[in-house]
């Protein structure tokens, strides 16, 4: 079952092109034009680097494939003046959200296109009977700050409030907590 998930991930992040700004935990394929030594799979480390021969660590988190291609390429230059380098998304593993809670599949989300709230929602089979759907909550984190962004989805699912599904971003938590018996 995660194989398809897998391959439409990879198949949506090359469709994205140059829109894909890489995570930590993407796979990537990187290679050199006429240098067979210089062609290999990387993976995008937790603090969001590369290592490439010749061009060492190089910081690859916020980038786009094409960016980190220029950066290579600049590295490389003094051993290899006129280096041709490809850098392609083989699996965008570091495009995660998390959903918890009382929803029927809930964990983490490999998302390879732009996905709102109801659609990783929806990924994540649904809400179940228990939930509470009047305090569902996205948690976002940026510069290492954390902030807490009520979700309106008895609003959403009527077709009002279209605007409050936003779209989410790599790390996102949406929390659908239970609803009170009493």
């Amino acid at each position: 079952m995660l194989l398809p998930v897998l391959l439409m991930a990879a198949l949506s992040a090359k469709a994205d092109g140059d829109n894909y700004t890489l995570n930590p935990g993407d796979v990537l394929q990187v290679s050199v034009w006429k240098e067979d030594g210089l062609d290999r799979e990387v993976l995008v480390l937790p603090d969001g680097s590369v290592t490439f021969p010749l061009a060492g660590t190089v910081q690859a988190k916020g980038l786009t494939a094409s960016q980190l291609e220029a950066e290579i390429k600049k590295r490389l230059v003094s051993y290899i003046p006129d280096a041709s380098v490809s850098v392609s998304v083989k699996a965008p593993l570091g495009n995660v959200v998390s959903v918890i809670g009382q929803v029927a599949k809930p964990g983490e989300l490999v998302i390879g296109h732009r996905t709102s709230v109801m659609q990783a929602l929806s990924m994540a089979g649904g809400l179940t009977p228990f939930a509470s759907s009047g305090n569902i909550i996205i948690l976002h984190r940026e510069g290492g700050q954390e902030t807490s962004k009520p979700f309106p989805y008895d609003d959403v699912i009527r077709g009002r409030e279209l605007a409050q599904d936003i779209f989410l971003t790599p790390g996102d938590v949406i929390v659908v907590p239970n609803a009170s018996l009493f």
